[in-house]
């Protein structure tokens, strides 16, 4: 015997018990409205949850406000922050090492992952294959893909370092990926590259499938060569991704803290030490909640500005 009602007699019991008043005004309802109904809760949430913690920030970077400090009297300092922030040599210093960070970075991703894209395009036997096992880094935890090269990187018993040597022939133990001040910089940008290539392949790859197999029909017609093909088919109609790709991973390399976090700790010195370090070293090991407040809020500030100019040059490029 079924002791469970039916969904059939669960729904007639669910109207018998609604309102006339009620069913009535829903029936007046368009289809925008009862969509905008279902979405406000979620909209509300996503609100409270991302709002709320920006504007308590606002608030704190104009304060004295230490966290391990809750109850020591609270001063409104003003634009103090800001103005030491603004002319401290070493928060310019952390800038300067995030930009490099994200333009090698982005480079070395794009163009990779272009190519990539560009040759699981040819369809070729086995580019399924292909495509999962690129795709398998980009999938790992970043802890885990810190921890694992961290590993890879050690001069002793370090896997890299012995490629390198079978290569080169300079003995492994000669240098120091994460120790050196030249090359600590350059290892995290290899972890970073191999991680999320294949992010930005699969966003190139959608813009070569995107394109019509009749336009390298007529150019083939034309008797335009496949380089010829390339720049004025492939690489234009094309470039919207391309360029949508370095937004996603600019944004996201420009707030990296815990691949460097794992792998450097911002060392040697202050070598690999971008922008999340210095806020993450003031937060919690200075403990100067407003000032890394105001420090944030104007990370805030530059990302927001800087991919709204780069939303407008994408949407140039999109109209054309």
């Amino acid at each position: 015997m079924n002791l469970l009602p039916s969904s059939a007699s669960l729904i007639e019991k669910a109207a018998r018990a609604t309102p006339p008043s009620f069913v009535g005004k829903v029936r007046g309802l368009s289809d925008k409205a009862i969509a905008w109904i279902f979405i406000a809760p979620t909209l509300l949430l996503l609100l409270a949850i991302n709002i709320f913690p920006l504007i308590w920030t606002i608030q704190l970077s104009f304060t004295n406000y230490r966290a391990n400090r809750p109850n020591a009297p609270l001063r409104d300092v003003g634009l103090a922050h800001y103005n030491e922030i603004l002319t401290n040599p070493d928060i310019w210093a952390a800038m300067q090492v995030t930009a490099r960070f994200v333009i090698a970075s982005i480079v070395i991703q794009t163009v990779l992952g272009f190519l990539l894209a560009w040759l699981i395009d040819r369809k070729f036997r086995g580019s399924g294959f292909l495509t999962t096992m690129i795709l398998l880094p980009m999938m790992l935890s970043p802890a885990v893909v810190g921890n694992f090269w961290t590993f890879l990187y050690q001069p002793q018993i370090g896997l890299f370092n012995y490629i390198v040597a079978f290569v080169t022939g300079i003995p492994p133990s000669s240098f120091q990926m994460l120790g050196d001040v030249n090359l600590s910089p350059w290892a995290i940008v290899l972890v970073d590259s191999w991680m999320w290539t294949p992010y930005v392949m699969l966003i190139c790859l959608a813009g070569l499938r995107s394109i019509p197999d009749y336009i390298y029909e007529a150019a083939e017609v034309d008797r335009a060569s496949k380089w010829r093909q390339f720049w004025t088919i492939t690489l234009p109609m094309a470039m919207p991704f391309i360029m949508l790709a370095v937004l996603f991973r600019g944004i996201e390399n420009f707030k990296m803290f815990d691949m460097v976090n794992l792998l450097t700790g911002g060392g040697p010195g202050s070598t690999t030490e971008v922008a999340s370090i210095t806020l993450k070293r003031e937060a919690f090991e200075k403990w100067r909640t407003g000032y890394s407040s105001a420090f944030a809020i104007i990370l805030f500030v530059t990302v927001f500005g800087l991919a709204n100019i780069y939303v407008r040059a994408l949407n140039r490029v999109k109209s054309r």
